[in-house]
């Protein structure tokens, strides 16, 4: 398949990137479904090690078994597969070929008390030796760790892009100037992911902003620009906007496990805000493999136009 015009004006957005960086992100958006229309819905699955197996898998026993993970996201024609080193490492050679896959090469658990921070899990050679499109890292920006985290993403993002890969960069607020509720607010989610571009990422992925302002200096800002913030499809727009006028791919997380209207409607606004697509991982492999398929459908069509 030839790569469309929609997606080589986004590949002419990563002026600096080397051809192997650009193919990589090209088979992520010629992947799948959603191949060719610069829209992007990947399948994340590193919740084992954030939350423990029980209570990611546990709603469906299924998803406990890595290929059932990559089955999901090739039965739903989705544009990739994002996890974690051993998970990739179980379905590697069965699915070799088949999908765009992301090392996710940081991680943190719930055992650890109180520490916004994540160990480097995995590597470059890894990623390259599994076949992967890129790499995935979190940041958490506010964090006490996080000038550190910032300094390992930047290492990490140069030998990637040297050896042709492509960067994802999860950037998650916490800590610092943050408060607990602010972590979702726009203005905060705005900067997280203007930070992530600042960065160097090829594809950033945030949560979808609520109205809120959190920050004062920000809200006076917000609120004497007269930004508008309160719809979603407005808050999408403005996160675009603050992701380099929406020269980079913006992912928007589906979060805690939800109503599938709710998720669906959620989508139709971060469509409507311009947003470059999802990363849905609960709200997907917790449920039934057919139900997941039938939301996951539908959260295709709304990117591709259909619904």
């Amino acid at each position: 398949m030839r790569v469309t015009p929609a997606v080589k004006k986004i590949l002419s957005y990563y002026e600096s990137e080397n051809p192997g960086v650009k193919s990589n992100l090209a088979r992520l958006m010629m992947q799948g479904k959603l191949a060719g229309t610069g829209k992007l819905v990947i399948l994340p699955v590193d919740q084992g090690y954030e939350h423990g197996p029980a209570r990611s898998f546990a709603a469906n026993p299924a998803a406990y078994d890595p290929h059932y993970l990559f089955e999901l996201a090739l039965e739903a024609g989705l544009s990739g597969y994002a996890a974690p080193l051993g998970s990739l490492e179980a379905g590697a050679d069965t699915f070799a070929g088949e999908l765009p896959l992301i090392l996710k090469v940081n991680s943190a658990n719930s055992l650890a008390k109180g520490i916004g921070d994540q160990a480097v899990t995995g590597s470059v050679r890894d990623a390259l030796r599994l076949g992967c499109v890129g790499i995935g890292f979190t940041m958490y920006p506010g964090s006490d760790y996080n000038y550190g985290m910032m300094e390992e993403l930047r290492e990490l993002t140069l030998e990637a892009k040297a050896s042709g890969l492509a960067t994802v960069v999860w950037s998650y607020p916490r800590g610092g100037m943050v408060t607990k509720a602010g972590e979702t607010a726009i203005d905060i989610v705005a900067y997280a992911a203007h930070m992530a571009a600042l960065m160097g990422a090829n594809i950033i992925k945030v949560k979808p902003p609520t109205d809120m302002l959190d920050l004062e200096a920000a809200k006076k800002v917000y609120e004497e620009k007269q930004i508008p913030r309160a719809t979603l499809s407005e808050r999408i727009a403005h996160v675009m906007q603050a992701s380099f006028n929406g020269r980079r791919l913006v992912v928007f997380s589906g979060g805690e496990a939800k109503g599938a209207d709710a998720l669906v409607e959620e989508i139709r606004q971060i469509k409507a805000g311009g947003g470059s697509g999802s990363i849905v991982g609960r709200n997907a492999f917790q449920r039934p493999k057919a139900e997941a398929l039938e939301l996951l459908g539908r959260i295709v069509d709304i990117y591709r136009g259909d619904a």
